[in-house]
């Protein structure tokens, strides 16, 4: 899914700023970050729009993330944030398959033998393409059960604007799943500040539930994001 801002060109025009040929097809092992029109490619004939991996997307506007969680709220009340968590969680699980089969036919080395950074920067680009924002992850603590993930320009959180709370529990889900997947461990995932709250980036707390439990606590007695490292990095954690 792509997402572009309700104010921006329509997708009559988009299209025609996208190649009829995949960029793919002309430069097989292209491994580059990928320019928007290198990524993606439009098939008038058919009209579909697939990217680098052969993988079909639609366009989406911001009006789409509004719609999509107000009626949620509607439908479930306070249980669609938990909804959206869970839709996440199921999407990296099978974003991890997905990726992990054109990583290896890309790059002729399994996930196991790269570079854990290599791994991670191939698998959000293409994220990145398709609107939902640069990242930055931190894998000091890894070791310690817990990492963070730094989101900017989140498309849920941006559309949204300042409305005091968390928002992206998408992107809560969707990186619980997938690194779930990955490794093989059951991880759970929480937003500690988010763009939405007035911060200038949104960051997630992955790791063991322990480690999440925790944070929810502390998040709910007042603790800032800051507040919340502080406290892993000295190893506190509910008992």
């Amino acid at each position: 899914m792509v997402f572009t801002s309700t104010l921006t060109t329509p997708a009559s025009n988009l299209s025609q700023n996208l190649s009829q040929q995949s960029c793919k097809a002309l430069y097989p092992y292209k491994r580059n970050h990928y320019r928007f029109e290198d990524f993606f490619a439009f098939n008038q004939a058919e009209g579909t729009l697939r990217d680098w991996h052969e993988s079909r997307n639609i366009l989406a506007s911001e009006d789409f993330i509004v719609a999509l969680i107000q009626g949620l709220e509607k439908e479930v009340g306070q249980a669609a944030s938990l909804l959206m968590y869970n839709i996440g969680q199921e999407w990296g699980k099978q974003d991890a398959t997905f990726f992990q089969g054109w990583f290896e036919e890309q790059y002729q080395q399994s996930l196991q033998t790269c570079r854990p950074t290599l791994a991670l920067e191939a698998w959000w680009w293409p994220f990145t393409s398709q609107g939902w924002g640069n990242w930055e992850v931190d894998l000091e603590n890894q070791q310690n059960g817990f990492m963070f993930i730094n989101i900017f320009d989140s498309a849920v959180a941006r559309t949204l604007g300042d409305v005091g709370k968390p928002v992206c529990y998408l992107y809560a889900g969707l990186f619980a799943g997938f690194f779930s997947h990955l490794i093989k461990k059951d991880l759970s995932c929480i937003e500690t500040q988010c763009y939405a709250m007035g911060e200038t980036y949104c960051k997630f707390l992955l790791g063991k539930q322990d480690r999440i439990d925790a944070a929810s606590f502390w998040q709910t007695e007042g603790a800032t994001a800051r507040d919340i490292e502080k406290k892993l990095y000295n190893g506190e954690y509910l008992r």
